[in-house]
């Protein structure tokens, strides 16, 4: 809603830049895209690697151990 009031603060003072940045900014999404995918795939292998790291000291924490006889 934020954005909105202020693209409609910049409709009023100078209208050809707001409708030049509301032509503009799909393309800039469209253009941003891939980075947004590539952050996305980065994070879930950096989470597998962390849970993978965590693994063990998750098992030797788990209520459920096994008890030695």
């Amino acid at each position: 809603m934020f954005v909105f009031l202020l693209w409609c603060l910049l409709f009023i003072l100078c209208w050809p830049l707001a409708l030049f940045a509301l032509v503009l900014y799909p393309i800039v999404w469209l253009l941003l895209l891939p980075f947004r995918l590539v952050g996305i795939a980065v994070h879930g292998a950096l989470a597998l690697v962390w849970a993978v790291v965590m693994l063990p000291a998750r098992l030797l924490g788990a209520p459920f151990r096994l008890r030695h006889i």
